[in-house]
């Protein structure tokens, strides 16, 4: 097939785009960002509040360089819808700020127990151990998210920052520090050395494990590419998110630690919200690779769900 130029007819989905186009002019081979590119060129939107899709069948058409305008199936004088997804941020930089709460309030919360609990007891080396645990918790995540994870999409709607840092900072910030610090924690009271020890192996397998399956999702991923790919290794074989799984399991080792009601609350709102996430990407890696993807019958816990 020989290059032509198309006209395509941009139509606005929702709520009004200043300056939208009525047509764009884009080559059969140019890639699909070209698209994006040309509407955003005209009405001065950020590509990434633009969501486009084939006015015949309301099929999405993704901002990437491997797809071309041919591909999508378009042709001349069709017709794309255009919605506005509303002001967006990086993924990169909510995931920054929805860690930082609890990496810097545990640490707050236990220098300030005078004031907060009107103690002058020093704290118990429990409580000393469950600082330490969340402080490295945090910052490995922190890590992860600058050198490690590689997103499918650059960004997301700017709300999404005070939902996702209000459920951080406060369950696993405020929620696990306000009753592991003070002075009448379990964690202040005398350890079981058996509960502790069995806790810390329990953290070091789950996070150095989490860490071996983010590595595996990264390397799914080319840098700057969308595409996706069937993970395997560690865990992949037992259930769809074994991220998830060992998450879970390092979180479980804190609870052993500070034996607090409100470590097991965190633990179980944390599994419920990544089970929901969990299934939803075996449906996806279901219907996205069919029968080259092996179906998994638990999402993150074998045997369990």
């Amino acid at each position: 097939m020989s290059a032509s130029s198309l006209t395509l007819v941009v139509r606005p989905r929702g709520r009004p785009i200043k300056n939208l186009p009525e047509t764009i002019t884009v080559s059969s081979d140019a890639s699909t960002s070209h698209i994006f590119e040309e509407i955003a060129k005209a009405s001065k939107f950020s590509i990434h509040r633009l969501r486009v899709t084939k006015g015949s069948d309301g099929s999405s058409i993704h901002n990437v360089q491997d797809v071309t305008v041919y591909d999508t199936g378009l042709r001349n004088k069709s017709a794309v819808d255009v919605k506005d997804l509303g002001p967006q941020i990086s993924w990169r930089t909510v995931f920054i700020v929805e860690y930082l709460g609890p990496l810097l309030i545990h640490p707050l919360i236990y220098l300030g127990r005078p004031l907060l609990y009107g103690t002058s007891a020093p704290a118990s080396p429990l409580q000393k151990l469950t600082l330490a645990l969340c402080v490295l918790h945090f910052a490995k995540r922190e890590f992860e998210t600058v050198f490690v994870h590689r997103f499918s999409s650059a960004t997301m709607p700017i709300m999404n920052i005070y939902k996702n840092s209000g459920y951080y900072w406060v369950l696993a910030g405020l929620n696990l520090a306000y009753w592991s610090y003070g002075p009448n924690s379990p964690a202040a009271k005398p350890s079981n050395d058996l509960l502790t020890y069995l806790g810390v192996v329990l953290f070091a397998v789950g996070e150095i494990c989490n860490f071996d399956t983010h590595l595996t999702l990264k390397n799914l991923r080319s840098p700057g590419s969308t595409e996706r790919g069937i993970p395997r290794g560690l865990g992949f074989n037992l259930v769809t998110c074994p991220n998830y799984m060992f998450e879970a399991i390092a979180w479980i080792g804190v609870a052993l630690v500070n034996r607090s009601l409100s470590t097991v609350i965190f633990i179980i709102v944390a599994v419920g919200q990544m089970g929901v996430w969990a299934w939803k990407k075996e449906r996806r890696y279901r219907k996205e690779f069919g029968d080259k993807y092996k179906r998994k019958r638990y999402a993150i816990f074998p045997g369990i769900w």
